[in-house]
């Protein structure tokens, strides 16, 4: 579990529009289209994303900055989480987005790292235009 992805990705939206739409159910399950999201807006909260597929609990939340959950897909091991870090920060005019995910079990770094775009950045660009 030493594998680490590690993106930045830069959106014209403020990193308080891109914090609202990566925290509101209501935004979160219009942006991914792929099913029904419950999103806990306080730190130790639960959250369930993707029609169930990723579920966890927020670790840490600093509204428009950060986000930290321990993070897990349905299918790993029972008690099977990794952590994701989100960092927002200004950049030219809009945001930068920094994101570290990290212990994840061997082997799924190659899923997992081209999921982010696919899953989440694209259609967020897109959402967000």
């Amino acid at each position: 579990m030493a594998e680490v992805i590690h993106q930045e990705i830069d959106f014209a939206a403020s990193p308080k529009r891109i914090y609202e739409a990566l925290m509101d159910s209501k935004q979160h399950a219009e942006f991914t289209a792929n099913g029904a999201a419950d999103i806990s807006r306080d730190a130790g909260g639960t959250f369930t994303c993707h029609g169930g597929a990723i579920s966890g609990r927020n670790i840490e939340l600093v509204p428009n900055r950060r986000i930290v959950q321990a993070w897990r897909v349905a299918n790993w091991d029972e008690g099977t989480y990794s952590i994701v870090r989100i960092e927002l920060q200004d950049h030219d005019g809009g945001t930068r987005l920094v994101l570290d995910h990290a212990g994840f079990p061997d082997g799924h770094g190659e899923h997992l790292g081209p999921g982010w775009h696919e899953r989440y950045w694209d259609p967020l660009r897109k959402y967000l235009a």
